[in-house]
């Protein structure tokens, strides 16, 4: 016994060393972090591989060909490629190199470093990988590059990038020579009139040449393809620039801060969880004042990364993050750091972190982040942080919340405005209340819905698991059942419902948070926060009773007459084709007590 105690021991001390090894190298991994700072500094083209810059394009393709035997112009000779066949080919490139592959052998690598050393010459044979359309909309927001490019080849008409055979172009046809001058910088710029342009370099052309519509159609069509790729970007670019700006106002980030059943989840989450948060690595996606990052660090966290997408915020995080003495500076020295320095802050969008900084690839422990929007997942920045889970976090690391789920119920009139406007100072103003009850049936009201005015039991819409859910699975259709409840107010046996309210609660659950998991709910039957509820109005109030009862054959369903014992509804919440925003359709049919049912047109929202 005594040698098998001494055995174990042994092996214990070798276990023990093992680990502080990789602990070590985890910190020297994390020590090593740096900034690279804002994209545009020192001015220039960003090397497609590394961090260099360059001022000419030309310049730029030398050194990938000698530092990284990158032969651009030799595969685009090779593999024949048409002026936008280039620009597929950068942004292929580039996405490949964001996620440490080879772009021609798809190898994947732990950094940045060691892709750049195993770089070769390509082994790609056939239709290149990056021949997809998607291609087409670029990797990087504003890449000087793609503005800059220019195509010169033998065989190959310069401007217009487009192959040209023997007498198809002459030289007389001024009026394309001038569409084929509209390069891409042009497309990105003004691409929502590209289709009129192009309509009217082919009217001239057609007028002075014959047999150029064929060619002039093609060209139509890859130019549409890079417009529209181009004016999305600029569209997305646009929302999101208004969308961090609003976020730039202090007055919604008193708001969050002062909603106590948000913080509050947060902070017990973070602070009441040592197993999870001390020594931890984290990030902190949408950091906003820095409150999370404020909490995780006082959680014992080692490192601490929060990423906003606003420059006013990140300026005002830092500031925050300095004056509470947490903030980490990569200028000074080891010895003179304290160990609750660890916060930096990151002006970036998640999907373009690696950009701005340099990290361990999947080095987080932790990802924590206040990503909800009204009815869940209005604004969609759900998207960023399942980018951020599979390209930040490592497996089996932790992502607060980890599930969320959507809940709704019927509603009754005092969910709606009718009471209000029935007595104005002792005035009946109800026709002002009719109208704006008609007008919410085609919009959707966030408002807080007292726990007495829900008239129907809960329903479960459909549940999200954090830890493993794609990003498609944010777009969903439920279909279930709504009943009276047994605490609904029946006047004379008929409950009227209004519509349908949906919340939503989340879970930092025992899965990740093992000695204290927290659920944040937005329930009307919970203390109100900052999300309040969303309303969906029915285009007309259906009436329920709750036990069978005799009905009028020849009344409509949902009437006095012939109430509802269930309303059967199916709602639809997709993204929708505004950046950012949600499309909700709402199917109603009302069944009765004998069967009898009645169906009313789908309600279209949009929120």
């Amino acid at each position: 016994m005594e040698g098998s105690r001494a055995g174990q021991d042994e092996a214990e001390e070798r276990l023990m060393s093992d680990e502080e090894e990789e602990e070590e190298e985890g910190e020297e991994g994390w020590d090593d972090w740096c900034s690279d700072g804002d994209d545009d500094a020192g001015g220039g083209l960003l090397c497609l591989f590394c961090t260099s810059r360059f001022d000419s394009e030309s310049s730029l393709f030398s050194h990938c060909g000698a530092e990284h035997r990158f032969d651009f112009h030799g595969v685009v000779r090779g593999s024949g490629l048409d002026f936008y066949g280039c620009i597929k080919l950068i942004n292929f490139v580039r996405s490949k190199v964001a996620e440490n592959k080879c772009w021609s052998c798809d190898q994947a690598f732990a950094s940045n470093s060691e892709l750049c050393s195993h770089l070769h010459a390509p082994r790609i044979k056939g239709k290149g990988p990056w021949e997809d359309d998607a291609y087409l909309k670029p990797f990087m927001e504003d890449d000087s590059l793609l503005h800059s490019l220019s195509f010169d080849d033998d065989g190959v008409d310069e401007d217009c990038g487009m192959s040209i055979e023997r007498g198809e172009c002459s030289a007389g046809n001024g009026g394309l020579t001038e569409l084929r001058e509209n390069k891409l910088g042009d497309t990105i710029e003004d691409g929502s009139d590209i289709s009129a342009r192009f309509q009217q370099g082919c009217t001239i052309e057609l007028t002075n040449g014959e047999g150029s519509e064929s060619l002039a159609q093609e060209q139509s069509d890859t130019q549409l393809k890079v417009a529209r790729a181009s004016v999305n970007a600029k569209a997305i670019k646009s929302v999101d620039d208004n969308y961090f700006g609003s976020y730039s106002s202090f007055g919604i980030h008193r708001e969050m801060l002062g909603d106590k059943v948000r913080t509050d989840a947060y902070r017990d989450a973070l602070l009441g969880n040592p197993s999870l948060m001390s020594g931890a690595t984290v990030l902190d996606v949408g950091c906003g004042t820095g409150i999370l990052s404020l909490f995780a660090a006082k959680a014992g966290a080692s490192r601490v990364v929060a990423v906003d997408g606003s420059a006013k915020m990140v300026s005002v995080a830092t500031q925050v993050a300095k004056n509470n003495g947490l903030l980490y500076d990569e200028n000074m020295q080891v010895q003179q750091k304290q160990g609750s320095q660890v916060i930096s802050v990151v002006h970036t969008k998640a999907e373009e972190l690696n950009h701005k900084i340099q990290i361990p690839p999947n080095g987080f422990d932790v990802l924590v982040s206040e990503w909800m929007g009204y009815c869940l997942l209005y604004e969609s920045m759900l998207s960023s942080v399942l980018y951020a889970r599979d390209h930040f976090l490592k497996p089996g690391g932790a992502i607060l919340p980890d599930t969320a789920t959507i809940l709704g119920a019927g509603f009754g009139r005092g969910g709606t405005s009718l009471p209000f406007w029935e007595n104005v100072y002792g005035f009946d103003m109800s026709c002002i209340g009719k109208e704006v009850t008609s007008t919410s049936a085609r919009f959707p009201v966030v408002d807080v819905v007292a726990s007495q005015d829900i008239v129907t039991e809960t329903a479960v819409l459909h549940s999200f698991d954090l830890a493993t859910m794609k990003e498609n699975e944010m777009d969903f259709t439920s279909s279930f059942e709504l009943r009276l409840s047994g605490s609904s107010t029946v006047v004379h046996e008929v409950t009227r419902c209004y519509g349908i309210v949906l919340w939503f609660d989340t879970g930092f659950t025992g899965r990740f948070c093992k000695e204290n998991p927290v659920i944040l709910s937005t329930s009307p039957f919970s203390t109100p926060t900052h999300w309040s509820q969303t309303i969906f109005t029915f285009e007309e109030p259906i009436a329920m009773t709750k036990e069978e009862s005799l009905v009028s054959s020849s009344a409509s369903v949902g009437t006095d007459e012939c109430p509802a014992m269930t309303i059967r509804s199916r709602i639809s919440i997709v993204r929708a084709s505004e950046h950012r925003s949600i499309d909700i359709s709402v199917e109603t049919t009302a069944v009765s007590s004998d069967g009898r049912q009645r169906s009313w047109p789908v309600q279209i929202f949009n929120l």
